[in-house]
């Protein structure tokens, strides 16, 4: 048997998430796992049954466009996973990629700093944070240089305390890490980062394992904010082109909403505590976590 790909992996996980019911079956016998039989769905997607085997098990890498939107209608995929699919059934796909250590254009750095009122950061296709401009920072210590989000939201408690829902925030960080990854899923550094988030967080492991994307900005995002209460923002991802699939993500204000632009936020750029640059809140939070599972970040100090 081959060795299973990205496309077989994603095949099998969406598959267990069609009930028979949802796509006007019965459900008949007893099912040992939930979702749909394989020959199921090969019949709903016009395919034979030998051949949908194929391909969850890498056996046949070069599906057609025609059978992979078969099978994205048969799944009931929207346009996003559909598109998702096809990019999966190109396995040559994302073997471009370096490796390398990335940065932040030069020019995005200058002018993300540029912007006193508007906070902003680059991410690369591993949710690491490359850039950040003074006020994203202020915003959350977790959007600073060196920072993966992804291992933030799972595994620094300030994260889940400081979100405004941050069940919602979990799921779109998994969701978008999967979306970047594409079919580069085999990556080392992502395959690393993944098994250590499925080492300490359970969540994760469950969020990971149902393959969902999401390709979109969140319309807008809550932050409780130690200096300046709850502040509701814009998102913006804006990707950066030359790159390797890094992204501007940009906040801003809500009309008729607290943001950024409110009076007195400003001048949490240069807010100074006992602790330098950190926030109370954020005090401490410095290389703590679960054990065994590396650290978080450290909070900005001053030179």
């Amino acid at each position: 048997m081959a060795r299973s790909t990205g496309l077989g992996r994603y095949l099998r996980a969406r598959r267990a998430l069609v009930r028979p019911e949802d796509v006007g079956l019965h459900a008949v016998g007893r099912r040992r796992v939930p979702g749909l039989r394989r020959e199921e769905l090969a019949t709903l997607a016009g395919i034979s049954s030998d051949y949908y085997l194929r391909l969850e098990q890498g056996r046949d890498q070069h599906p057609s466009p025609q059978v992979i939107a078969a099978i994205a209608r048969a799944l009931q995929l929207d346009e996003a996973a559909t598109a998702y699919l096809h990019t999966l059934a190109q396995p040559d796909a994302g073997s471009h990629r370096t490796g390398c250590p990335e940065h932040a254009p030069a020019s995005i750095v200058q002018l993300i700093a540029s912007w006193p009122n508007t906070p902003a950061f680059v991410q690369d296709r591993h949710m690491d944070v490359l850039a950040a401009n003074v006020l994203a920072t202020a915003l959350s210590p977790v959007f600073s240089p060196g920072v993966n989000l992804v291992r933030a939201t799972f595994l620094d408690p300030e994260v889940r305390r400081h979100a405004g829902d941050w069940d919602a925030v979990a799921h779109s960080a998994v969701s978008r890490l999967r979306a970047l990854a594409g079919p580069g899923v085999d990556d080392p550094r992502l395959v690393e980062l993944v098994a250590e988030l499925t080492r300490c967080s359970d969540q994760f492991r469950r969020l990971w394992a149902r393959h969902d994307i999401e390709v979109a900005a969140v319309p807008a995002r809550t932050f409780h904010h130690w200096l300046v209460g709850t502040l509701e923002l814009h998102t913006e991802w804006l990707a950066i082109t030359g790159t390797e699939g890094q992204l501007l993500v940009v906040y801003h204000a809500l009309p008729g909403r607290r943001s950024a632009a409110s009076p007195g936020w400003p001048r949490v750029a240069s807010a100074r505590t006992p602790n330098g640059l950190c926030p109370p809140s954020w005090a401490g939070v410095s290389r703590q976590g679960v054990p065994g599972c590396g650290v978080f970040f450290d909070c900005p100090r001053e030179s």
